[in-house]
């Protein structure tokens, strides 16, 4: 199918609206930088998510879905076929002691629901710059706290575009993974299991963890957050430190100089700068301590 057929066709199950032909992804991800999307589609219903991957399934055209880029790198050769954004599902509930969230909404704004609401168990998140979508995808943590200490359930979509519901057992959260990426599954939304609490306690320590962030973390600059996933009895960061790599640039990225564990863009850098930054970063870090760092970020799409 021509790409012009395949609008077309796209148009015929969801609004043409939502479709965006040829565009820049780099506006979407946190590193701002990234090819572009043959077409770049943002449901707003979940049976739109469903039609278009059972369009995707029947006329074998590639899917790929995009939350708010906030741990994704995407090469500068762009995705071709389709690139589902679930930014518009973004609705939050809260009942009683629940709060239902949809997958594009950020998990920052479900923390600050959850404290306008008296309920505390998603503090450790109000700094976690992710969707709700890609938090239960990773298991998304910080100091101290992680999705699976308080998700209760998510609703999914497979390949097939079949919707279902899988519990916290059948989610299987560990350390920055979870059934979602072995099964290939998208949250749709999630809803999670709090507790009553003093909005004056809970304030102060989201006050205390948003501080500990900004005086450690280079939130100044465009970056995809942690980059290396922490390694058994280490510190990706320390390692990083310890291998003189501060500072360090290839092209317009850079390892901060505020926390190594961090790859920043400084100067217009690019997918590839952050791609060949990663590459010498493993290689100088495994030849200084032995210890091979692995990456926490997802890198995706074509090379140029």
């Amino acid at each position: 199918m021509t790409l012009h057929n395949l609008y077309d066709s796209l148009s015929q199950i969801i609004p043409a609206a939502l479709v965006k032909v040829d565009e820049p992804l780099k506006k979407y991800t946190y590193t701002k930088t990234g090819g572009n999307a043959d077409y770049y589609i943002s449901p707003v219903r979940y049976e739109e998510v469903s039609a278009i991957m059972k369009f995707a399934k029947e006329y074998q055209v590639p899917v790929t879905f995009l939350g708010n880029g906030s741990n994704i790198i995407i090469r500068d050769g762009g995705i071709r076929g389709i690139v589902l954004s679930l930014l518009n599902l973004k609705d939050i509930q809260v009942e009683y002691d629940q709060i239902i969230a949809g997958s594009g909404a950020a998990i920052i704004d479900v923390s600050r629901t959850a404290r306008d609401h008296h309920l505390t168990g998603l503090e450790f998140a109000c700094g976690i710059p992710g969707s709700v979508g890609g938090a239960v995808y990773m298991n998304a943590g910080a100091y101290g706290g992680e999705i699976k200490d308080c998700i209760d359930h998510a609703k999914v979509i497979d390949e097939n575009g079949e919707m279902y519901t899988l519990d916290k057992l059948d989610l299987e959260l560990e350390y920055r993974t979870s059934a979602i990426q072995q099964r290939h599954l998208v949250v749709l939304e999630a809803t999670f299991n709090l507790q009553r609490g003093d909005i004056n306690i809970i304030q102060e320590l989201m006050d205390d963890l948003t501080q500990r962030r900004e005086d450690k973390q280079p939130l100044e600059y465009p970056s995809c957050g942690s980059v290396f996933r922490r390694p058994p009895g280490h510190y990706a960061g320390q390692l990083i430190q310890e291998a003189g790599l501060q500072g360090h640039r290839i092209g317009g990225v850079e390892v901060s100089t505020k926390h190594a564990g961090f790859i920043v863009n400084v100067d217009h850098g690019t997918a590839t700068d952050y791609e060949d930054m990663i590459t010498y970063v493993k290689a100088t870090v495994l030849k200084h301590s032995g210890v091979e760092l692995q990456p926490e970020v997802r890198v995706i799409g074509e090379r140029l």
